[in-house]
């Protein structure tokens, strides 16, 4: 098992409190596995991406443990971190455009950055271009400033550094944003490449947009409002979700070739709880149509099929009754989703 999350609770301080971000959060992730991350703003998929790399000084490790490789990860101990990071762990930053100094040149940059890790860089030198060019990027691209390449370019330059010393997971944080669609399209499969060519063991691969995931995962979770919602393998997931408000995600996005005129989009109404103070029981409870008494009890995360986990207590009552298997589940049509709110 290369990475084991175990409870996670993690905090955002703030003058009126403690914001829940990430609370109790479980899962494993394999060797060799793309997991997908996904979630709307807020439920808190990027905190769980930072904090399993750097804490920044707003959040709080609350509890909980983390094991990269069968060895406890010291996410609350910046020093001790420090060993493991691009070695151990590494990530591609939400902003990964603008993450390059703009006042160094790719290869300065990257000298500065492995020496920052007791590593020579004229020993990684021969690898590093190779790398670059795997990319579809010049040598020259050493001697240029960042501001000197194109969005596309920059993405792929950190992507490379990210993965330099091949970390046994990498965090993707929002990497195809701010993307057009081939560009998108170019760094999945690049990602993919990585893996393949064992650059990175496993990765978290974290965005808002299901259909990215759809093509590169091998796994999805889906969070709300800073708990697990959802988890199953990505095929599964985009099929036969359980969970109401993954069937109401998939159920916002536009069909390849369709009209709206036939099958107008439609959003999931109200908004997400404050995680100031969080609501008890079912978090999703308020925006769903599926709510019943039960949902004011918080519901479990369990595994209602094979390698299917969900927290819904509508989901648990239509498995116990499904005729079919013993653990069995039923989904619920994402057109009666529709359907509901419309």
């Amino acid at each position: 098992m290369s990475l084991d999350v175990n409870d996670l609770r993690i905090a955002y301080r703030t003058m009126r409190g403690d914001v829940q971000a990430v609370d109790g959060v479980t899962f494993s992730i394999a060797d060799g596995e793309i997991m997908g991350l996904a979630g709307e703003s807020g439920c808190g998929k990027s905190t769980l991406g930072n904090s399993l790399i750097f804490m920044e000084g707003r959040m709080k490790h609350v509890g909980g443990q983390v094991r990269l490789d069968g060895q406890p990860l010291p996410i609350s101990d910046k020093r001790a971190m420090a060993r493991h990071r691009l070695r151990d762990i590494s990530v591609i930053p939400q902003y990964a455009m603008s993450a390059l100094n703009p006042t160094r040149k790719i290869g300065r940059m990257a000298g500065e950055l492995l020496k920052s890790r007791g590593v020579r860089y004229e020993t990684v030198l021969p690898e590093f271009k190779r790398r670059i060019a795997l990319v579809g990027l010049p040598d020259n691209v050493l001697d240029l400033y960042p501001f000197e390449l194109s969005g596309g370019m920059r993405q792929r330059v950190t992507m490379v550094l990210s993965t330099l010393l091949d970390p046994s997971l990498l965090i993707a944080d929002e990497v195809t944003s701010a993307l057009d669609v081939s560009t998108q399209r170019a760094v999945g499969e690049m990602l993919m490449e990585f893996r393949h060519r064992g650059f990175v063991k496993t990765m978290i691969v974290i965005t808002h947009d299901l259909s990215i995931l759809a093509q590169i995962a091998d796994t999805i979770l889906v969070m709300y409002a800073g708990k697990l919602a959802e988890k199953a393998d990505a095929s599964t997931m985009v099929d036969s979700p359980l969970h109401p408000y993954t069937q109401m995600l998939l159920a916002s996005l536009p069909e390849v070739g369709g009209r709206y005129t036939d099958a107008p989009l439609v959003g999931i109404p109200g908004r997400p709880p404050s995680l100031l103070n969080p609501p008890t029981g079912c978090r999703f409870r308020a925006r769903c149509p599926f709510a019943f008494d039960k949902c004011a009890e918080e519901p479990p995360f369990i595994e209602l099929k094979k390698g299917h986990q969900v927290a819904c207590w509508k989901a648990a009552q239509e498995a116990s009754l499904a005729p079919d298997a013993p653990g069995g589940a039923s989904s619920q049509p994402v057109a009666e989703v529709q359907e509901v709110n419309q």
